[in-house]
């Protein structure tokens, strides 16, 4: 006879998950997009179709740039991180990770800070995009944070610098210029289309 399967039954301390980071990957699947993050469980809500549309649109943007260019690998949206000495695990909308650091992509997470990442702000996520994970993502070293929030059409770019702090990057003509990915560059205009533009045409501007 078989045994069943082991069912992990999360313990609820004030309508919050928590587990420990063993019984989240025992728990954690395909069908389910959450984080842990020290403990507690984060569960995302259904994206809206506009997230969902400028996740699909820049996932392409940045993919085939990085491919076209072959500077590493693009991953996104369902794909992990684990900032072991923060004890977090994140799902960021888009990650890049630079040619010669691709040993550190396991199986089902990255393991250390990506060399870029772009989170799109839904309404449930204003604070965790522009002031939690902001501070993480610096803490862990990631060199680059775009920060896309649709329902106020805002788009901000944040670089390392030699302290180890983010600075903002400043557009130069309405334009975002990336520090780790030479050449790339966005124009925040394009996020606010209707419909948005074709992937094809916006790299022929960048790559020409």
């Amino acid at each position: 006879m078989i045994a069943p399967a082991k069912t992990i039954e999360p313990v609820v301390e004030s309508e919050r998950l928590r587990m420990t980071e063993d019984e989240f990957l025992e728990w954690y699947d395909e069908d389910i997009k959450a984080e842990w993050v020290d403990g507690e469980v984060i569960v995302h809500s259904p994206a809206s179709i506009i997230h969902v549309r400028l996740d699909k649109f820049l996932l392409k943007l940045f993919d085939d740039f990085v491919i076209e260019r072959d500077l590493g690998e693009v991953l996104g949206p369902e794909f992990q991180i684990r900032f072991a000495k923060l004890r977090r695990r994140r799902v960021p909308d888009i990650l890049f990770v630079a040619k010669a650091r691709r040993d550190l992509i396991q199986r089902n997470h990255f393991e250390g800070a990506p060399d870029l990442i772009v989170e799109i702000v839904s309404p449930d996520s204003i604070a965790r995009d522009w002031r939690v994970k902001y501070h993480e993502y610096e803490s862990a070293g990631v060199r680059e944070y775009w920060i896309v929030e649709p329902a106020e059409q805002r788009v901000e770019a944040y670089a390392l610098n030699a302290d180890g702090q983010y600075e903002q990057i400043e557009p130069k003509h309405h334009t975002l210029y990336s520090t780790v990915l030479p050449g790339f560059f966005l124009k925040p205009e394009w996020l606010w289309q209707e419909p948005l533009p074709k992937v094809a045409d916006v790299l022929r501007e960048m790559i020409g």
